[in-house]
């Protein structure tokens, strides 16, 4: 396979990789699933990096595949101790078994070149490659935002938890969290008892939930409408480094992050970090000052990496949600096909006319025809320069 000295890293992804092979160039995205993506996704071995090198020099992941060994490991910069692991999971791969578990599951498996990848976690650096999603996938479609804080939650933390989640909920947005002991367990349930959507991003395979103690919380997410979501393979099992792994995709996925209740060891402020580094909106609550359960929280906002907020109406002005006025959107029944896929398009963050054209596939002048019926219906708003709610 051509010079195995050289490293990824050292000389480049693409001229490293060419060592080993040279084929023609596709894009990185647009790519449907393939028996390739189903050996990848268990191998747990891409970043988005690295896939992108294999794309360029192989042409597709499918061609790739069938050079999987030491030395392609190597050049993709993987260590010693991960190549090994890696060629062990290869010997005992059985794509046939594994795609059927995942059905049995009710598993869908994402890659980065599937059209319903979600479009806000794309834009990160560093998206996961692959994503394996059991529940509905289109919540993401609505405003989300990251609920985050400690395992140890304090009354105090309860409270805050219990206020700031229902108005969110009542303002039409999809709350985030990684169903951990403490304010990502609370935020769910609190999400699930306002009757509410929550996702759950797991540090870990979903075909176990841990702790153990949320598989039941777990299931209510599912039923409730909401989604279980991982980028680890199925039986992939928690570890030190899996939880700050998952930690980008709760920011990746959220308009803004807010961090409920969190000291300076807490896991939630690396989200917070992200989130930053990701050029979105980072709020925390504040809490006593000898409270060392907020020592987290008063940090963010001392050195200006989170704004302040006592109140979930703050967080929701800050990022430009308008909340509806009255339930009419809710029971409202649609009189047109596009009337239909307006309301599934539309949310209480403002969108222009060419945002709903790109999104629901209508003409524009289908659109403003729906849209004017709408409105008189009291299910839609116009809240100025040409941007449109629901409610």
């Amino acid at each position: 396979m051509g010079r195995t000295s050289l490293s990824l890293f050292s000389c480049g992804k693409s001229e490293a990789l060419r060592t080993i092979a040279s084929d023609g160039l596709i894009s990185c995205y647009g790519q449907s699933m393939s028996h390739a993506d189903f050996l990848w996704s268990y191998l747990n071995v891409l970043t988005r990096e690295r896939y992108e090198a294999l794309v360029q020099v192989y042409g597709s992941l499918e061609d790739a595949r069938r050079h999987v060994g030491e030395e392609m490991l190597k050049g993709l910069g993987c260590r010693q101790e991960m190549v090994e692991k890696t060629l062990l999971r290869l010997e005992d791969f059985d794509e046939e078994r594994y795609a059927a578990e995942l059905q049995k599951r009710g598993i869908d498996l994402l890659s980065l070149a599937d059209g319903r990848y979600p479009k806000s976690l794309r834009e990160i650096g560093d998206p996961p490659v692959f994503l394996s999603v059991h529940g509905d996938l289109s919540i993401l479609d609505q405003p989300c935002v990251a609920l985050v804080g400690t395992r140890s939650m304090s009354p105090y933390g309860r409270r805050v938890v219990e206020t700031f989640v229902p108005p969110l909920v009542h303002a039409g947005i999809v709350t985030v969290s990684g169903l951990a002991h403490g304010i990502d367990a609370a935020v769910a349930a609190e999400t699930i008892k306002a009757r509410g959507k929550t996702v759950a991003v797991l540090g870990h395979g979903l075909g176990t939930i841990y702790p153990r103690t949320n598989e039941k919380l777990a299931q209510q997410i599912h039923e409730s409408g909401g989604l279980l979501l991982s980028e680890f393979s199925l039986d992939f099992p928690p570890d030190t480094y899996t939880f700050p792994a998952r930690n980008r995709i709760i920011a990746g996925l959220s308009l803004a992050t807010v961090v409920l209740e969190a000291p300076r060891d807490s896991g939630a402020l690396i989200t917070a970090d992200l989130a930053l580094q990701y050029n979105r909106d980072v709020f925390a609550v504040p809490g006593q000052i000898f409270d060392a359960h907020f020592q987290g929280c008063h940090d963010l906002i001392a050195r200006g990496h989170a704004k302040l907020v006592t109140d979930p109406a703050d967080v929701l002005q800050e990022i430009g949600i308008v909340v509806p006025e009255s339930r009419a959107a809710s029971s409202y029944v649609p009189q047109s096909d596009d009337e239909e896929v307006l309301l599934g398009v539309l949310t209480t963050m403002p969108q222009r006319i060419d945002e709903l054209v790109e999104r629901s596939g209508i003409p524009a002048s289908r659109i403003n025809a729906a849209l004017t019926l709408l409105e008189l219906a009291g299910v839609v708003k116009n809240v100025g320069g040409g941007m449109w709610v629901r409610g």
